[in-house]
């Protein structure tokens, strides 16, 4: 009976330790950010910002065509991201400021991949802001529908 006691207290005792060296592990490992973080990063001058180009019924159309040579290579065709960027129909960037938007596109995100596009005369960025602003929230795919 001894030694099934001290069996018994062996492998609990290793368990236990196994289970503390994974929540060491965790609590080593940062959190992962959300690809939307940036949003909350612009400076209020920017967040402020009102598009100038609201009331221009061509600017969704003009920025469609600048986000099909520009971006969605990374962000797909219709916006919805890919492995390589985010969507950008989702209701952080929908909801966002016009001005924060502008922003991303003006500084990028280089740590993450996104391009600084402030080589793009402002007009331009503006219109991409327009077109996406365009899209709305669009959930993802339900990718579980699909399996088998």
């Amino acid at each position: 009976m001894r030694f099934g006691g001290f069996f018994t207290a062996s492998v609990l005792f290793f368990a236990l330790v196994a289970i503390a060296g994974k929540a060491q592990d965790a609590a080593k490992r940062p959190e992962k950010e959300s690809p939307y973080a940036e949003l909350g990063k612009a400076p209020e001058k920017y967040r402020l910002k009102q598009n100038p180009m609201t009331k221009d019924a061509e600017a969704p159309l003009a920025g469609r065509v600048l986000f099909e040579e520009h971006c969605a290579e990374c962000h797909g065709q219709n916006a919805m991201g890919t492995k390589k960027a985010p969507s950008l129909r989702t209701p952080e960037v929908q909801n966002a400021a016009d001005g924060t938007i502008f922003w991303i596109l003006s500084n990028g995100i280089v740590r993450k991949g996104m391009p600084v596009w402030s080589k793009l005369p402002e007009p331009q960025r503006w219109q991409l802001v327009s077109y996406l602003k365009t899209l709305g929230s669009t959930p993802p795919p339900d990718q579980s529908a699909s399996r088998p």
